[in-house]
């Protein structure tokens, strides 16, 4: 997904500054869209459980490009659930990688993008956010939990002008989901990407993709709760 917002940006001739843990990866990636698209990108490594880094992180990206307009946070770890019922420590590298790490840098992002009065924040988070299931509940609560917060943020930088956007991706072709039993409807990942850099051109705040999404989840949190504790989900 990350890289289908790349190219889509890059397509639309913005800089950009690629941040991640695989750094020859994000050095193949800048070449390709500097070369092919004829824009400046920069790339670092980026650790999101490395919290105590991610002032200095943000500094450099600053530095690098002169400033900073927007930011797309598209990290995500499954984990793996049995596991997380057993282990703390499985459980709560699913909570760092998808909400504490989130709330850590996008804070100061956002703090940064309040005081220019000016900018966006992209938050991707997933459709298993809208309602708790045996099937994924350590990995759908801390994305519930940044789905709250990315909505007390919208509340607070609507008045700067600063766009706060949520999406809400199903099942994405990545290598997060490869191989998982009971996948259907698997949507292409740069597909995905490249509408999330179109929801910039869209007035809404939350965008579920692919857009049926919004109908199944829709479906899912209406069903009362006597039922759906009975249902294997």
């Amino acid at each position: 997904m990350a890289r289908g917002c790349a190219i889509e940006l890059a397509k639309r001739g913005h800089p950009l500054y690629l941040s991640g843990r695989d750094d020859e990866e994000l050095r193949r990636l800048a070449l390709d869209l500097s070369v092919r698209y004829g824009v400046t990108v920069h790339h670092g490594e980026f650790d999101i459980e490395e919290i105590d880094s991610h002032a200095d992180a943000l500094k450099q990206v600053i530095e690098t490009c002169g400033g900073l307009y927007g930011v797309v946070f598209a990290i995500g770890y499954l984990g793996d659930h049995l596991k997380a019922r057993e282990e703390w420590r499985e459980a709560n590298a699913i909570i760092v990688r998808n909400f504490t790490g989130a709330v850590s840098v996008l804070g100061l992002a956002a703090n940064h993008l309040e005081k220019q009065a000016d900018g966006f924040i992209i938050g991707v988070t997933s459709v298993a956010a809208d309602r708790g299931r045996q099937s994924n509940y350590p990995y759908g609560a801390p994305k519930a939990g940044l789905s709250a917060w990315l909505a007390g943020l919208r509340n607070r930088l609507a008045p700067t002008g600063v766009r706060v956007i949520e999406i809400k991706p199903g099942y994405v072709d990545t290598a997060m989901t490869y191989g998982l039993p009971g996948l259907f409807l698997v949507a292409d990942p740069n597909d995905v990407g490249r509408d999330i850099v179109r929801a910039l051109d869209k007035s809404r705040d939350v965008l579920y993709l692919p857009g049926f999404w919004r109908l199944i989840m829709l479906i899912i949190r209406s069903v009362p709760e006597p039922i759906f504790k009975k249902m294997k989900l």
